[in-house]
């Protein structure tokens, strides 16, 4: 049975956001898009377009997971507090529908997907592209990052994707299961 998990960008002017559908081990896009709210002039009525938009995607798609991005602190905290306001709202909406969240650092998302934390937006999109076989890029590149949090949360959440690297080898030839073994003073634990 198929899951669907909703990916999301929050912004204050754009919110990107994506629908994921997994079955298995293996995933594919339903649909990604950004949220414009960039003509609204109001700070509060973009944080309530944004959680009205939220809950209609869910209304819509019923997705079991909310994968959400970590707001990046720059250096304005002005901004970061707008964007915080944005994650805040779109997490309301999903609690509010009891759909589990998991928030993930942008740096986390890029090396899931890309297998390097400093990707750009551009290399990030290129490999989603590759991965989950789609013909054209969105227009704003908010849409595939919405994407790549839903793709993250499905590879950090997938329990076939374990028990696939499990049996997995190195380049020594042994498994990750006997590196983990081998190295558990190196293993963060949850």
């Amino acid at each position: 049975m198929a899951h669907i998990i909703l990916g999301i960008d929050p912004g204050t002017r754009l919110m990107g956001y994506a629908l994921l559908s997994v079955d298995g081990n293996k995933a594919s896009l339903v649909t990604m898009d950004v949220l414009n709210v960039q003509k609204i002039a109001s700070h509060e009525q973009r944080i309530k377009k944004i959680f009205e938009a939220t809950r209609e995607l869910i209304d819509t798609h019923h997705p079991e997971y909310l994968a959400i991005e970590a707001p990046f602190y720059g250096k304005n905290v002005q901004s970061m507090l707008k964007l915080g306001r944005a994650q805040g709202v779109a997490i309301a909406a999903a609690l509010a529908n009891d759909i589990p969240f998991c928030e993930y650092e942008p740096r986390r998302v890029k090396q899931s997907v890309t297998g390097n934390g400093a990707a750009s937006k551009e290399q990030v999109a290129a490999m989603l592209q590759r991965l989950l076989n789609f013909a054209t890029l969105p227009d704003h590149l908010d849409a595939t990052d919405a994407l790549a949090v839903a793709y993250c949360h499905f590879l950090n959440h997938n329990d076939s994707i374990p028990q696939a690297v499990a049996k997995t080898k190195t380049r020594k030839g042994s498994s990750w299961a006997a590196f983990i073994s081998e190295n558990q003073s190196r293993v963060k634990k949850f």
